[in-house]
């Protein structure tokens, strides 16, 4: 038996990816629990930032620290809005200077259709991990997250911004060329971010996910409708637990619930 606080997996890119959940005296390496019985028990909650049991309302955050929080920023979900280049302060300049003044790339993944997407170089392939991407290439490496913001404004009006859950975890792949892609996508940059464009780098990233079976369709857990839930697990990718009956749980969805995990 576990308890505490959930916050999205650790990962360690290996073949396939290694998931680890993370308490705060405790962790599970997920991957050995294939093919067990696991419960999960909702308990309360606690909001990440004040630590309050308060309901969670959104990004594992109570509503009046969402708000409040700089790691709640709207320039973290729209990076093109990052101000700190400039000096200038959103919620605490210090934490935003940190954030946004370092290397970011976008990139191309590749995890239902290819979608296009930001993320801090540090975080590379963190951030596809958590995705569910199959494949992913790095476009443009650029100095702050502003340029990397806008580069993927431009880049959006030809292709999508967001992964379709559904079809990630019925592992329903487009057959694309990534390299094809970003050659295509070269003539919409703008023009501040063309230096920056990758041209020599046409690496392709691969990622493997730990799942025995994949589901032919889903049913997501929500802990607030179902606060007790049992099954048999199948598989991890991106941040989902996929169970044997198709029903899925969004561990990053979930930040900010405090469970009991019971491995049968």
């Amino acid at each position: 038996m576990y308890q505490g606080v959930l916050i999205k997996m650790k990962t360690e890119f290996t073949s396939p990816v290694n998931y680890y959940l993370v308490f705060k005296n405790d962790f599970i390496h997920m991957n050995q629990l294939l093919d067990k019985e696991v419960k999960f028990s909702f308990v309360s909650y606690e909001c990440l930032n004040c630590h309050l049991d308060k309901p969670i309302y959104r990004q594992g955050f109570c509503k009046s620290c969402f708000f409040e929080t700089a790691s709640a920023g709207d320039w973290i979900m729209r990076p093109e809005l990052s101000k700190a280049h400039l000096d200038e302060e959103d919620r605490d300049l210090d934490f935003e200077k940190q954030m946004q003044l370092q290397p970011h790339v976008v990139y191309l993944a590749l995890s239902s259709e290819v979608k296009v997407g930001v993320t801090r170089k540090a975080q590379i392939p963190t951030r596809w991990i958590d995705q569910g991407a199959h494949q992913a290439i790095e476009v443009v490496e650029v100095p702050n997250r502003y340029l990397a913001g806008i580069t993927e404004v431009a880049l959006k009006d030809h292709m999508t911004d967001k992964t379709n859950w559904r079809k990630m975890l019925t592992n329903t792949l487009a057959d694309i060329d990534l390299v094809a892609e970003k050659d295509r996508l070269d003539d919409f940059l703008p023009e501040a971010v063309k230096p920056y464009y990758l041209d020599t780098n046409q690496k392709i990233y691969t990622i493997e996910y730990p799942v025995l079976q994949y589901p032919e369709k889903v049913k997501s857990l929500n802990l607030d409708k179902t606060p007790e839930f049992s099954g048999k697990l199948k598989g991890i990718k991106g941040q989902y637990l996929i169970f044997d009956n198709g029903t899925v749980f969004n561990v990053r969805g979930n930040e900010g619930y405090v469970v009991n995990i019971e491995i049968q």
